[in-house]
This record gives C-alpha cells, structure tokens and sequence, in this order.
C-alpha cells in the first residue's frame, strides 16, 4: 500500500502529526450512545475536509483539525438550543487546539468556520476553512450514511412521553403541504433539511457527490412510498 493510499485510509491522517493527539482529546467528548455524532461521524468529515481542502485553497491540516473539534460540544437536536452547537463548540475549541500546538491566529480561523458550519443557523462561511467544513459536514448528511444517521437521531430523541415514529402514519411523504416535525417523524427531517443540501454544496467535487447522494434519497423515498 503506498503512502497516499495509506493517508486515505488511516485515522488521523498520518501526515498531520498534531491529528492523533488531537482526537485523543476529543474523542472522550463524543456523546455516548449517539451514533449520529460518533467517531466514525468524525473521520468520513475529516477524509473529506482533507480531500476538500484544496479546491478551496485552503490549508489540509487546518481542515482536518476543523473536521475533529467540530463537534466539539453536542447539543442534542430535540433541545431548544439546537442551533448553538456549532457556536458552543467554537468557543470550546480554543483550548484543545492550542494543547496540540495550534497557532491563535490559526483557532481564530478554525473557530471561525466551526460557529459557521450549523445548517440551523444558516450562516454563510467566512473563510476556506468554513467553505470546506460545510460541504464535508453536509455531505455526511445525505446519502445511505445521512439516512441511517437520520434514524440514529430519531432513535435517540424518541422518549416514553412522546415516542417517535419512522413516518407520519396519514402523509408519510407530506404530500398534503401539513407541517413538518422531524422532532416526531424521521421522514420529515428529509424534506425539512436532507433534500435541500445539495443545492448548496460550494465545491466542485463536494457538488458532484452531493447530487449522487440527493439521488439515492429520491430513490429512498419513492420506495418507501411503495411499501408502506
């Protein structure tokens, strides 16, 4: 296996010494049992941070770095604050990045594209760092990976007070216009968020993965609506 191979496969990239200790530090902050927002969540955004980093012209260990602490504070995605983590985990990262040698100027910029990244905010980047981090984010979404983390997550917000359901049970598809509430229905989440993504990919490989991805979705959907 060559080197670049070897890169492609490995966790951290072995290239970017200050990677491995950088997740040593944030992976015992991952939440437990919240397969959505796992280790594995961290390494398929930081393969494509670093995969992305030079369409946008932007440095790959800072990419990569980005990728690691992004989720760096979970919120969960039923709480009332769940737009903050993208901010939560900017203002967190600081300190972890510069125990891994970190220049200020460099958190700044990292931190910058991290309080950027929430699609609940809606905040468009302000750096190369954030251009890259949105689309590798966005891009773990969507697809046969954003859908099975998209049942992780209603999986986990279902409670004994208000247990979740796979679909609305009268209009699975939202065919009728109701409002959607992908706190209750999985299947809302697609068309409140997961279907929207790739029209606002910024980078030209991130675009050409994204419209593969939205078209397994549209696939998924229409055979859902078959079955049930």
């Amino acid at each position: 296996m060559g080197a670049a191979e070897l890169s492609a496969r490995s966790f951290p990239d072995p290239r970017f010494a200050r990677h491995a200790p950088l997740l040593a530090l944030v992976e015992p902050r991952l939440p437990a049992g919240e397969l959505a927002h796992d280790r594995d969540h961290l390494a398929r955004v930081y393969h494509w941070a670093i995969l992305l980093a030079p369409e946008a012209g932007a440095d790959p260990d800072l990419c990569g770095a980005t990728a690691l602490v992004h989720d760096l504070v979970f919120v969960p995605k039923d709480s009332v604050d769940r737009a903050q983590g993208g901010e939560r985990s900017a203002a967190a990262a600081g300190e972890t990045l510069a125990a891994c040698g970190y220049a200020e100027a460099d958190i700044g910029a990292i931190a910058d594209a991290v309080r950027t990244s929430s699609w609940s905010r809606g905040l468009a980047p302000v750096n190369p760092i954030g251009v890259v981090l949105q689309d590798a984010d966005r891009l773990d979404a969507i697809g046969a990976v954003g859908l099975m983390r998209n049942l992780a997550c209603a999986q986990y917000m279902s409670r004994a007070d208000r247990p979740g359901r796979f679909y609305h049970r009268e209009d699975p598809l939202a065919a009728s216009g109701r409002a959607l509430d992908d706190r209750l229905h999985a299947v809302d989440h697609c068309f409140a968020k997961l279907l929207k993504l790739a029209s606002g990919m910024k980078l030209p490989s991130a675009q050409a993965e994204a419209r593969r991805r939205h078209a397994f979705l549209e696939a998924f959907l229409a055979e859902l609506a078959r079955e049930i």
